[in-house]
């Protein structure tokens, strides 16, 4: 497992074409990819279970908790990415809820765009 941050601080400014807005870019894919919004409710989790495919999961709103293999939790919050590979297992789980985006994909290279937490 490795933990990124997409939030406002690591984006660029963007002005082309008069405009004005900040721009983290997250992922580039060659391949197919499925995205998804995941809505956890107070006390909701993700089951531990394994990645089928590289999986990033971005939080957009709550916080939580993401574990691996190691029955080591680390907390997440809104701007952080979570990049597990095929076959990882994994858990996610959240006291007060937790709304994100995920990312699979066969060619996920979050590095590319992204620097680790």
């Amino acid at each position: 497992m490795k933990l990124y941050k997409f939030s406002k601080e690591n984006g660029k400014k963007i002005t082309q074409f008069k405009s004005n807005f900040i721009m983290s870019r997250i992922i580039n894919t060659e391949v197919p990819a499925n995205i998804g919004c995941m809505h956890l409710e107070e006390n909701g989790i993700i089951g531990y279970h394994q990645a089928v495919v590289p999986q990033l999961l971005l939080i957009l709103e709550g916080e939580g908790f993401v574990r691996n293999e190691q029955e080591q939790y680390f907390q997440v919050q809104p701007g952080d990415a979570v990049f597990w590979e095929k076959d990882e297992w994994h858990e996610t789980k959240t006291d007060k809820g937790l709304t994100g985006i995920v990312i699979e994909s066969e060619q996920l290279n979050p590095a590319a765009f992204m620097p680790l937490k």
